[in-house]
């Protein structure tokens, strides 16, 4: 037995969230009964639905794509703007982005139909790592890295720890590296402003054991089975 939501995110339906939302909206049923959150069910004997269509295992896929700025990090936007999905054509399955990026950010993002997955790298437990790159307003002091090192107070409460490090200074700012192990919204660049120095550009260059070296914005690929592997072994998952 498994529970519903888990099973639609493994058949690539969408993220374990975002299933959980389908499901107390309706949308799913199992064996012509609406289902509810955290109901158990038996794959191959249950017959699920959703949206009055039978659902079926799709093979895992698994894609990095090297975000340009101007995209949203969605499937979908209500208000037409593009999402990283237009960039992924031709793909074998359908996919979701895994977590977001703001749209004035480029650089890494993954996306897969594999949504245990998906769930466990983004959730704070993990504590996978984020590597990014910030250009800021402003030269930045040795105590203001310390800041960034040791947590910054935000609205939302202290940061965790972060990787920071001075890669260059420029004549209109400086040039930063950031390695985070926790989500929160907007969260290099709250960090960057509370020390006081706004960031004017942002860029993610590795998620976990994943860059995008060799991929121009708007590129993409698929991962091969050792960075797979690499990823799920950072979540605990069999490879």
């Amino acid at each position: 037995m498994i529970r519903l939501q888990k099973h639609l995110a493994e058949c690539g339906i969408a993220s374990r969230r975002a299933c959980e939302g389908m499901i107390e909206a309706g949308r799913v049923a199992v064996n012509g009964e609406l289902a509810h959150v955290g109901q158990s069910i038996e794959p191959g004997a249950d017959r699920i639905t959703v949206d009055g269509r039978p659902i079926g295992v799709e093979d895992k896929v698994y894609i990095v794509l090297n975000k340009p700025v101007g995209f949203v990090t969605s499937a979908k936007d209500e208000f037409g703007r593009r999402t990283v999905l237009d960039c992924i054509k031709g793909a074998r399955a359908r996919v979701f982005p895994v977590g977001r990026l703001d749209m004035d950010v480029e650089g890494v993002i993954l996306l897969t139909n594999d949504g245990e997955l998906g769930h466990r790298l983004i959730h704070p437990s993990f504590g996978v790592s984020k590597v990014y790159v910030a250009w800021v307003r402003g030269g930045v002091s040795e105590a203001a890295l310390q800041r960034l090192r040791t947590g910054v107070a935000l609205e939302d409460g202290m940061t965790a720890p972060a990787g920071a490090v001075v890669i260059a200074s420029e004549a209109h700012g400086t040039q930063l590296q950031l390695t985070l192990h926790e989500g929160r919204k907007r969260e290099v660049k709250r960090m960057c402003e509370a020390v006081g120095h706004p960031v004017r550009r942002l860029r993610r260059v590795a998620f976990a054991n994943i860059e995008v070296d060799g991929l121009r914005p708007g590129e993409w690929r698929y991962l091969d089975p050792a960075e797979v592997a690499g990823l799920r072994a950072l979540v605990s998952l069999a490879a």
